[in-house]
């Protein structure tokens, strides 16, 4: 089976994240986003370049935990994809694009934060020892055999 694979896209928020409604009374995200660029020179040191600033939006439950865990100024990473669009303004068409994303949180690399593992929902019944990192036993894989621990996949 393949893996299945979206476009990312990492950077930094540039504004407040903006929540708002649509119309069907989904919840939608905006950000301006903003993108590092660097370049290489001929002695193997890298020169930072302007960064370009983009637009995000998400939807629905990524959209709300975007809003209630981003702030501007936070590293991040999106999976998602890039959408064109168009429309007029004061008679003219304007062309624009922006990163539609499907999921979004903290670039772990550049974010210092705790993980809290608190069970949600129907999981509140699991014992602790169950959801220790310690305790996890990785699935079979059929070309590693019965265990691919310690086999560094």
């Amino acid at each position: 089976m393949a893996i299945h694979t979206q476009q990312s896209f990492s950077g930094f928020v540039a504004s407040q994240p903006q929540l708002t409604y649509t119309e069907n009374g989904d919840a939608r995200l905006f950000l301006k986003v903003g993108k590092e660029h660097y370049q290489k020179e001929q002695d193997g040191s890298f020169t930072e370049l302007e960064p370009t600033f983009h637009n995000l939006v998400a939807f629905k439950a990524a959209a709300e935990q975007g809003h209630a865990r981003l702030a501007k100024g936070d590293r991040f990473i999106a999976e998602g994809f890039v959408r064109e669009y168009t429309y007029e303004r004061d008679g003219q068409t304007v062309e624009g694009e922006e990163f539609t994303a499907r999921r979004v949180g903290h670039d772990m690399a550049r974010t210092r934060y705790e993980v809290d593992r608190t069970p949600r929902g129907k999981a509140a019944g699991l014992e602790a020892a169950s959801r220790d990192a310690s305790a996890f036993e990785p699935p079979s894989h059929p070309r590693f055999g019965a265990s691919s621990a310690g086999l560094g996949i």
